[in-house]
């Protein structure tokens, strides 16, 4: 059985303004919302995404990483 590495921070980019923020991942959990450091806009999962990670950051969330789904 082979270990998989999984990255706990991924760097999330704003949509509305475009700035950038590295933030550490749930793994037990989905964070569906998130708001904007800058414009304050609220971030939600876009359209078949489990959580804002897996639409607007580098990375995609832990469980995605591992090659589940979603975060269930």
């Amino acid at each position: 059985m082979t270990e998989q590495f999984v990255f706990l921070e991924s760097t999330l980019i704003c949509p509305n303004c475009g700035r950038s923020e590295t933030e550490e991942m749930p793994t037990d959990s989905c964070q569906w919302f998130y708001e904007g450091k800058s414009c304050s806009k609220a971030l939600k999962p876009l359209k078949g995404d489990c959580c804002i990670f897996c639409s607007y950051a580098t990375l995609p969330c832990p469980p995605n990483q591992l090659g589940d789904s979603c975060c269930g």
